[in-house]
């Protein structure tokens, strides 16, 4: 006859996968093909964007913060990857949480980021994302809008690339 006490644990342990399906805490990896939440509306810098405009080639949308070491670290890797995709895809970066303004655009003049900067001041846009921790973060969306990969931390060229090519050409 079981214990009360395993009793006990077997029943919380119920009862925490209930509250995982009922209230949707379970939810869906990043990278599983849904289809990619929204872009924030505030435009830093660039071209103003949107994922629906974007559709039909893929996108990175790359979160990064000026409060952020390991972004700056990756910051001359984003602006030479931008530049090298001539059209194959989009680089969208959102600053994710950054109080000054004023800090955002120093940084984004700083590394002479030509592609399009996005500002999710309060952090929903990156939640609605999936991100867990801090910046930087990139999400790698397919030609058809649908979330493919979550790349944490400062990337290389290559990982870009084989980020890239892991969602197939445009179509």
């Amino acid at each position: 006859m079981p214990r009360p006490r395993t009793l006990l644990i077997g029943a919380a342990v119920v009862a925490a996968l209930v509250v995982f399906v009922v209230f949707g805490l379970a939810g869906s990896k990043p990278d599983d093909g849904h289809a990619a939440p929204r872009l924030p509306l505030e435009h830093l810098s660039g071209p103003t964007v949107t994922l629906a405009a974007l559709r039909g080639h893929p996108v990175l949308v790359s979160f990064w913060a000026s409060w952020c070491e390991p972004c700056e670290h990756e910051a001359p890797v984003l602006e030479r990857f931008a530049r090298s995709l001539h059209g194959k895809a989009t680089l969208v970066g959102v600053n994710w949480e950054d109080l000054s303004l004023a800090n955002a655009r120093k940084f984004i003049r700083t590394y002479g980021w030509t592609f399009p900067n996005l500002r999710d001041p309060d952090g929903n846009v990156g939640r609605d994302y999936g991100m867990t921790g801090g910046p930087p973060v990139t999400f790698v969306i397919d030609s058809s809008g649908h979330l493919r990969a979550q790349l944490r931390g400062p990337q290389t060229q290559q990982t870009l690339t084989k980020a890239l090519e892991s969602v197939g050409p445009e179509r």
